[in-house]
């Protein structure tokens, strides 16, 4: 039989759509699972691809079944079942054979992961994977991390079944050891802000200016025609003019309203604390989640205190909600402009090196941030790495007309008393960052004051202490 181009562990819906993904397109691919049933569950389903696939029930099967050097993809929970799964890999594989980790894994474990095998090993490669169900089908974005020899082996396979935008494959090697899921946790960061902000502007359009969600969702409808066309504001419109089955209501004012998590929003906003960089809309986005599951708590503090705002904005009209769209695409700019930041920061860290430029590149097509300005971001980055976006002349002046808008919607909004809490911390970093001389002037007297840590004096070289003192 002829072996296969690459082995994927794991038939739990992103991995067998994966797996048919990678047959569809002309590799074969061997197959396992733990549940031996389900694998052959799997290829009985297969339908026209079963000739691309050799299903497997044992590891060591799998390992037979693929040609050399044997890449495998594990497509399993993270965390502890990836490093049981390398443990039962490792005896039948060589040391040139390359484990490929494709879940959402903390980078900190990738790094681990490859430091721990021995010379004789196979490699270890860490692959963030976007898109969901539907882009791991038919093709999602791909962020790899591992050495330049193990990426040339598994490229054409991640070739072919990454997402295209305009002819580009949206897969790349982003640098060595942790960088993929690096990239990911971010990208997961900076999706936690962009969704937080469109459930905020949905929240003034309801609850501000009283309007139905059907009526919501035509707005949005019109806006993914504008600037800020994205995978998030179309899914936006078609679930808010979704009606629901059983009760015939809009299908969004069935749903409880608390927002769950599994982890890679606060790993990025973790992260971006220990860097010292700021991702404030990325943090507030994390804990409006949080804020989102203390349902009886907030019933609760809605009895006690009531409505402390000020009248609602329904006689803001059309004005406020052209205001909406340009507010709320001055929020993402300053929300990606925070997470390639903390790129840039991770990899001068960790001696990464990674392509910014490159990186936005391949969010165009199959991830679930995807937008149309990606392409302005990209050519933003292209020969100035490391710089903030909010710099690029491409956004400065979208900047200085949105920033505009997103004053007055988080003004409106905090006099009407409805919560806006990633647009309102994407506008301080704005201000904060655009502020020539700032505050902080007065927390480094504070801190010489009570800890004698010293300052710096304007226009002098040295460390300094105040004539605190004096001051009685």
């Amino acid at each position: 039989m002829q072996q296969a181009d690459i082995g994927l562990i794991g038939l739990g819906v992103m991995g067998a759509n994966l797996a048919l993904n990678i047959a569809d397109n002309g590799y074969r691919v061997a197959v396992f699972n733990r549940t031996v049933a389900k694998t052959r569950e799997f290829y009985e389903e297969a339908g026209r691809l079963k000739d691309q696939i050799i299903p497997c029930d044992t590891l060591e099967e799998l390992a037979r079944s693929i040609r050399a050097p044997r890449p495998i993809i594990l497509m399993v929970k993270a965390g502890e079942a990836v490093d049981e799964q390398v443990a039962a890999l490792k005896p039948f594989l060589a040391k040139e054979d390359i484990i490929i980790d494709a879940g959402n894994a903390n980078f900190h474990d990738t790094v681990r992961r490859l430091a721990e095998l021995g010379p004789n090993d196979p490699t270890f490669v860490g692959m963030g994977v976007s898109g969901g169900e539907e882009g791991a089908r038919h093709g999602p974005s791909i962020m790899v991390g591992g050495t330049a020899e193990s990426y040339a082996r598994i490229e054409p396979v991640l070739t072919a079944i990454s997402a295209k935008f305009e002819g580009f494959p949206c897969s790349a090697l982003l640098g060595p050891d942790g960088a993929g899921h690096f990239v990911k946790t971010i990208h997961n960061g900076i999706e936690y802000a962009d969704m937080q902000m469109i459930a905020e502007v949905y929240g003034l359009l309801r609850d501000g200016l009283g309007l139905a969600p059907e009526a919501i969702g035509k707005i949005f409808e019109k806006w993914n025609t504008g600037p800020l066309n994205s995978y998030l504001i179309e899914i936006t419109a078609k679930v808010l003019q979704a009606t629901d089955r059983k009760t015939g209501k809009p299908a969004v004012d069935v749903i409880l309203d608390s927002a769950g998590q599994k982890g890679t929003g606060r790993w990025a906003a973790i992260e971006a604390q220990m860097l010292g960089i700021p991702a404030t809309a990325i943090e507030a986005a994390v804990a409006a989640r949080s804020i989102s599951s203390l349902v009886k708590e907030r019933s609760d503090a809605s009895a006690a205190y009531g409505e402390l705002g000020s009248a609602k904005l329904a006689d803001k009209g059309l004005a406020f909600i052209d205001a909406l769209e340009e507010g709320l695409l001055a929020g993402k700019i300053a929300a990606y402009a925070q997470g390639f930041d903390v790129m840039a920061g991770a990899s001068k860290e960790h001696g990464w090196n990674i392509p910014l430029a490159t990186t936005a590149r391949i969010w165009r097509a199959g991830c679930i941030i995807r937008s149309q300005f990606l392409d302005e971001i990209a050519a933003a980055f292209e020969g100035r790495e490391g710089k903030n976006l909010l710099l690029a002349p491409a956004f400065i002046d979208r900047m200085k007309t949105g920033s505009q808008s997103l004053r007055r919607i988080v003004a409106e909004a905090a006099l009407a008393g409805l919560p806006t809490p990633a647009l309102s911390a994407a506008l301080n970093y704005f201000d904060g960052y655009r502020q020539a001389r700032g505050s902080a002037n007065l927390i480094q007297a504070q801190r010489d004051f009570f800890g004698a840590h010293g300052f710096k004096r304007i226009g002098e070289e040295g460390d300094f202490h105040g004539p605190w003192s004096d001051a009685g």
